[in-house]
C-alpha cells in the first residue's frame, strides 16, 4: 500500500512563492506519474501538473504555465511543485497524486494553498 503526504501549503500574498512537497511510502512500482492536482471551493478536482517517472513526460495546465515547476526524486519517492506569482485564483486544496499506467491511483490527504492579502 502506498501512503502519500503532502507539506508546504499556507498562506501567501498574490505575487509570492510556496513549494509544495509529496513524499510517498510502500512499494512505488517503477513506471508511474506523479503530480499534482487542485480543488478549488464549488469546483471540480483539475490538474495543476504530473510528471513521468522517466521524466520525459510532463503536463501542466495552461493557467499555471510559466509560473509552477514540477519535479521529481525518484530514488527519495518525493515529488516538489515549486510555485511562483501566485494568484488569487491559485487558492485551493492541493492534491498529490500517484498514478500507475495500469489505471490505479493513489491520493494525498491535501494541502490548503490560500493566496490572499
Amino acid at each position: 500500500q502506498v501512503q502519500l503526504v503532502e507539506s508546504g501549503g499556507g498562506l501567501v500574498q498574490p505575487g509570492g512563492s510556496l513549494r509544495l512537497s509529496c513524499a510517498a511510502s510502500g512499494t512505488v512500482l517503477g513506471i508511474n506519474d506523479m503530480g499534482w492536482y487542485r480543488q478549488a471551493p464549488g469546483k471540480e478536482r483539475g490538474l495543476v501538473a504530473t510528471r513521468s517517472s522517466s521524466g520525459t513526460v510532463t503536463k501542466y495546465a495552461n493557467s499555471v504555465k510559466g509560473r509552477f515547476t514540477i519535479s521529481r526524486d525518484n530514488a527519495n519517492k518525493t515529488v516538489y511543485l515549486q510555485m511562483d506569482n501566485l494568484k488569487p485564483e491559485d487558492t485551493a486544496v492541493y492534491y498529490c497524486n500517484l498514478h500507475y499506467t495500469t489505471g490505479y491511483d493513489f491520493w494525498g490527504q491535501g494541502t490548503q494553498v490560500t493566496v490572499s492579502s
